[in-house]
């Protein structure tokens, strides 16, 4: 019997095993196949074109493609997390299942295959389904049903496109003005031809050009004959004379011209082609002969005409390139008059004009005298022409300009978005150059038309160089004076000539291509002192353009929010009954007493703020939007509201905007050639409020939970996420919140462009991707997305929220108030919970979510302060990569968090008053939000085992002494990738040890210490075995540093608290000095000498933060002297800030911080300030107050001391 039952056990027991083994190998199998199909998918998307994915059928395809590669991804993880280990001894359990459900949950494996071989089958559907529809042709890049073989027609408008583009002079200009120019009193002929094919769009353009009013103007005698076959002389003489006696009768009032016309024709029956050859001999007339289709025709035709009579016009439209080509003559120029799409554009031919009629009359003018009308001509325009908010970057480009210049760059690059206002700051200091420079010899400023041709452009070049009007450098100017020399030989001879020099402007650029033609062809051998400025909208491409020396760069960014703000207000000035008047130039000083006789109300210029802060600093935007609400008489404010409302939906489809056109078509373009790899990422800001503050490892973070950021070969994931980053920055769809250039140093918070926000926004809801609740929403069952942003504003409707299928939900982003119920059971594929700007977020909710979010990635509670401690179920988090609950009462990390192998960044540490004790570390910190100024981060207890969590690569901060020097240094000493720590807790006794220990950290770029009290000197003689450092912040020093000078040669923020910072003296100490601090003659020298000069000659020093209770004797001098004579310091640093407990003088040398662009002052601890020598700060930009009770009487010192300051730095308080 015992035998029996062991037999059937054992049976069991082996049948369970080779289940387990065939599961896992179905998966496996399952696995490669999804692979597969996946990777032919893959090369469909890489190779079809933008044509293909515009067929609403592939587009369907192409979306159920990305959503199965979404579901996919998700079971892939969850494949990859589970157990290892062999539990096949839980399936004989299994059929307890029935009895007790809870107790025994279905097995993670059963659970892969089903997923698996559900979406197996789902693969198997797409694939079909794209033989079904054909979609895919053999050659992957257009449907098999649409591939034909292309007509005989198409080949020959092919061939003679091909032709065209090597033709003489390519450029777009206007039929109109072609027209209307009088060369000379000979005959001209323009034959107008379209690319592809037919007569598309050629009729029309002739039209518009044939009924122009200044066409009508030029000429008496207007006709448009639409040519048949065969030709017959006599009715085409009849219907041209006819025509021109209709042009005739329309000029009599009261005329009915058919009647006078039939009059006149009956009259002249017999004499008919006396009275036309009269008309075409004394009248200046234009002929428009549609649909010429051989030359046997134009021939015919020709002799009707003479061939010189007061500068008259035939008009030749064919469909025959030849035709157009030969009719006109040669040598000939060619106009692109429009591009109707890839494969169709329309030109006009046009004979050259001979040199002699570019040369005839011309007049030698007096240099002296030129120079002065172009001087004056720079003048008026800059009044004409005023620049609002730009005056900094005025200051900065000509700084770069006369740098370029001076260091023989010879090419810089400006670069900025589409709007942004590149081209109109580059024409003002243009202008300033000629009004004010006499550096250059001559100015040049060239529009490149398109298609680009390198011998218009040199003839632009050369005629803007000769000009006398601004305004003609800059428009179209006539190229046909130069005659027929050769451009390009010319301006290669100019620019070549090393005694003179040169400031060139070229805008408009579209292609690498054409910059390469141009610096091959025109810039060898140039003068190296010459400046060529090249304007483009990307930064890449204005890394290209570069001279012998390299890039030499400056990015035009969007306006500030108050200097966008002003713009606004410029161009819709608000009276009293709220009726505006725009003028046509606006003074400074005018529009400012207008706008005081009626000030905003608080809530409308909220609305307006609002409104500009969604054009994302970009000119072009706010002076329309402003110019239309100037235009709106009544209800103005509704008008406001609905464009708010409605941003990006009013700019693209109201008529009113249409100037902004173009920028929609750059933005379409700009977003259509982002890497892929960048899309999702870009998408993934919309998550993000208007004008919110990012913190960059925030995101970065975010984006690697999410599978944006992964590891390559060569890069981790954060490495890869950090370069996205610095992609997105570069392309400027992120911004830094200010101006300010940051050196060397990583930005710490980023904003989204409002603009371009906006455009992500319009677009979010097509990929399915993010969706929001907010304000009032509707009961809807088409609510769903992959990722959810709850809004401070959403009325927390439940009904609403348990509407909403989770099933697909990736990433909860919650702002405003926490409720329960935003845990569902249905969001299994969570992988990121963001309760950053949560509030009253509850302990009993954050035990439901470790429970029920087991694939969670990224979690953070930042911030809430309600929460006192992890649940010790954390450790089933087992794909946890992130944790961040710093600033909250969190104060000991749970034994089980060691399990979490998957873990890159814990960060930890809670907020505590300045002269709080670490030995009250485990004490209840529910009280920390009462304590008021002072502050600072109190590391948490780390339990031992922290080190295997080898993945870790940013810690802190973490209490040395509470989690137990000699464990906690043991586990630092394992964690080898660490590229970030911070630490508190550090004493006498553990301060030797704590260094040794972090001496393998090769990785190590930041670290942050506190010490703690009363353990002043414990770091005197203790070296720093960190060669790599770029960020250091030492907490608690007395009043001198350490000596590791030679170690922080790399290091590009430092972050100093200090009970006392002693004035720099040479003076040997008294007895005085040695008895009243207790220390020897030369530890005192030491000390005074030590901290200014330190900081001041650390070499690669940008962001330099001094928090001190006093300075001695009140006074801070950040200048270095040496035997009494002032050194250069701090010669890299950009921004600085200063805080004292204690009233204070601060006074900055004339050779100390020459490139400061930002001062940070902190007022909250009530101390009084005053400064000097903010004069020297050449590069100052802003001044920021922090919130304090003295912060007013400060400003409004600072905003006189800074009055006459060169470039004007703003004042402003931070909350």
């Amino acid at each position: 019997m015992a035998k029996s039952v062991v037999d059937g056990a054992l049976t069991k027991a082996q049948a369970a095993i080779e289940e387990e083994a065939k599961l896992r190998q179905s998966a496996a199998r399952n696995l490669v196949f999804i692979t597969g199909e996946f990777q032919m998918m893959q090369s469909f998307l890489n190779v079809a074109d933008g044509e293909r994915l515009r067929n609403i059928v592939v587009r369907t395809w192409v979306r159920q493609i990305r959503d199965l590669a979404y579901d996919v991804e998700d079971c892939i993880d969850f494949v990859i997390h589970l157990d290892k280990r062999n539990r096949w001894w839980l399936r004989l359990l299994q059929p307890m299942r029935w009895v007790v459900p809870r107790c025994l949950p279905p097995l993670q494996l059963d659970e892969a295959v089903d997923e698996l071989e559900r979406l197996k089958t789902r693969v198997e559907d797409v694939s079909t389904r794209n033989s079904r529809y054909s979609l895919i042709s053999d050659s992957g890049s257009k449907p098999a049903a649409a591939e034909q073989q292309p007509a005989a027609g198409d080949v020959v408008c092919a061939t003679a496109f091909d032709r065209l583009i090597v033709a003489a002079g390519t450029r777009k200009a206007s039929l109109t003005q072609l027209l209307t120019k009088r060369e000379s009193g000979e005959l001209r002929v323009i034959s107008v031809w379209g690319s592809g094919g037919g007569d598309l769009g050629v009729t029309p353009i002739v039209w518009d050009a044939y009924i122009d009013e200044e066409t009508c103007k030029s000429f008496a005698c207007r006709a448009w004959v639409k040519l048949r076959r065969p030709f017959n002389p006599q009715e085409f003489v009849k219907s041209l004379t006819a025509q021109f006696f209709a042009n005739t009768c329309q000029e009599q009032a009261g005329a009915i011209v058919a009647l006078d016309v039939q009059k006149k024709m009956e009259a002249k029956q017999g004499d008919l082609l006396a009275e036309f050859a009269k008309l075409v001999n004394e009248k200046r007339f234009l002929v428009v002969l549609e649909d010429l289709s051989t030359m046997e025709e134009w021939n015919a035709i020709t002799t009707f005409f003479p061939k010189g009579n007061k500068g008259s016009v035939i008009v030749v439209s064919t469909l025959h390139f030849e035709v157009a080509s030969l009719s006109v003559g040669h040598p000939y120029r060619v106009l692109h008059l429009n591009q109707l799409s890839a494969q169709h554009s329309v030109y006009a031919f046009y004979k050259m004009v001979s040199q002699h009629h570019g040369d005839k009359g011309k007049k030698i003018e007096d240099p002296v005298a030129r120079d002065s009308k172009i001087k004056e001509a720079a003048n008026k325009w800059m009044q004409k022409h005023p620049l609002v908010g730009r005056e900094s970057e005025i200051k900065d480009l000509e700084q770069r300009v006369a740098i370029a210049s001076a260091r023989s760059y010879q090419v810089m690059s400006v670069w900025g978005i589409a709007g942004v206002g590149k081209s109109a700051l580059l024409k003002f200091v243009f202008c300033e150059r000629i009004r004010n420079c006499k550096l250059y010899k001559k100015y040049a400023w060239v529009d490149i038309s398109h298609p680009f041709n390198l011998w218009d452009f040199a003839r632009s070049l050369l005629l803007s160089f000769d000009s006398e009007d601004i305004q003609n450098m800059w428009t179209a100017a006539d190229k046909d004076t130069m005659g027929s020399k050769n451009p390009i030989v010319e301006c290669r001879k100019i620019l070549q000539r090393n005694d003179q020099k040169y400031l060139i402007v070229i805008d408009g650029l579209r292609s690498p291509k054409e910059w390469d033609l141009i610096q091959t062809e025109l810039l060898s051998g140039c003068n190296p002192r010459t400046v060529i400025v090249v304007i483009v909208s990307e930064e890449s491409f204005a890394t290209h353009c570069r001279g012998p020396k390299g890039p030499f760069k400056y990015n035009v960014k969007g306006l500030e929010p108050e200097a966008a703000f002003h713009l606004f207000k410029e161009f819709s000035i608000f009276y009293t009954n709220f009726q505006r008047v725009v003028p046509t130039n606006v003074n400074l000083k005018y529009f400012e007493q207008q706008v005081s006789k009626k000030k905003l109300s608080p809530a409308e210029e909220k609305v307006l703020r609002e409104l500009v802060s969604r054009c994302g600093g970009l000119p072009k935007v706010i002076v329309e939007i402003a110019g239309l609400l100037a235009k709106v008489t009544v209800k103005w404010m509704d008008r406001a509201h609905t464009i708010n409302n409605k941003f990006m939906q009013e700019l693209e489809s109201n008529g009113e905007f249409g100037r902004l056109q173009g920028l929609f078509f750059w933005m379409q373009s700009y977003f259509r050639n982002c890497p892929d790899f960048l899309k999702p990422c870009i998408f993934y800001l919309s998550i993000f409020s208007p004008n919110q503050l990012i913190r960059r490892r925030r995101l970065v973070r975010r984006w690697i939970a999410e599978g944006y950021s992964r590891d390559s070969r060569e890069e981790s994931a954060e490495e890869n996420g950090e370069k996205q980053f610095s992609d997105l920055l570069s392309l400027s769809i992120i911004q830094q919140p200010s101006s300010l250039g940051l050196g060397g140093t990583r930005m710490v918070s980023c904003q989204v462009n409002g603009f371009f926000r906006e455009y992500i926004v319009s677009q979010r809801m097509e990929e399915n991707l993010v969706f929001e609740l907010d304000g009032r929403c509707a009961l809807t069952t088409q609510r769903t997305g992959r990722h959810l942003v709850i809004s401070k504003s959403w009325d927390r409707d439940r009904i609403v929220f348990n509407s909403i299928d989770f099933s697909r939900l990736r990433s909860l982003t919650v702002s405003g108030k926490w409720e329960s119920f935003f845990i569902s059971d249905s969001m299994k594929l969570l992988r990121v919970l963001d309760l950053e700007d949560a509030l009253e977020v509850k302990y009993s909710d954050l035990e439901k979510i470790v429970k029920w979010f087991p694939r969670l990635k990224f979690l953070s509670l930042r911030g809430r302060t309600e929460i006192c401690h992890l649940p010790s179920s954390v450790g089933d988090l087992r794909q946890l990569q992130t944790l961040d609950v710093r600033h909250t009462s969190i104060v000991t990390l749970p034994v089980n968090i060691t399990k979490l192998h998957n873990l890159q960044y814990i960060r930890v540490g809670t907020t505590a008053p300045a002269d709080y004790e670490p030995s009250a570390l485990h004490r209840p910190l529910s009280r920390l939000s009462h304590y008021c100024r002072g502050r600072h981060l109190v590391g948490v207890e780390m339990p031992p085992g922290i080190g295997k969590l080898t993945a870790l690569h940013t810690l802190g901060i973490v209490n040395i002494s509470a989690s137990g020097t000699k464990a906690s240094l043991g586990d630092l000493k394992k964690l080898t990738q660490l590229r970030k720590l911070g630490v508190s807790g550090i004493n006498k006794k553990n301060s030797a040890k704590f260094f040794a220990a972090i001496s393998v950290l090769v990785h190590l770029e930041s670290l942050s210490v506190r010490l703690d009290k009363d353990s002043e000197g414990c770091l005197e003689g203790i070296p720093l075995p960190l060669l790599s450092l770029r960020s250091l912040k030492l907490h608690g020093l007395a009043d001198k540093l350490p000596a590791w000078s030679e170690q922080l040669t790399k290091l590009i923020k430092i972050d100093l608290e200090m009970a006392n910072i002693l004035k720099q003296t040479e003076e040997p100490a008294t007895m005085k000095d040695v008895s009243s601090q207790g220390k020897t003659p030369k530890e005192i020298k030491t000390a005074r000498q030590g901290v200014i000069m330190f900081l001041g000659m650390l070499p690669e020093l940008c962001i330099l933060r001094l928090r001190a209770k006093q300075f001695q004797d009140g006074e801070l001098n950040l200048s270095v002297v040496t035997n009494g004579i002032e050194d250069t310091s701090y010669q890299k640093i950009k921004i600085l800030e200063i805080a004292c407990s204690s009233s204070s003088h601060v006074t900055f040398g004339s050779k100390t911080m020459k490139i400061l662009e930002q001062l940070k002052v902190d007022c909250s601890s009530g101390s009084k300030y005053k400064f000097a020598g903010l004069e020297s700060l050449l590069q100052l930009r802003e001044v920021c107050l922090m919130k304090g009770s003295n912060d007013d009487t400060l400003k409004e010192d600072l905003e006189i001391l800074l009055k006459e300051h060169e470039r004007k730095p703003v004042v402003k308080k931070l909350e």
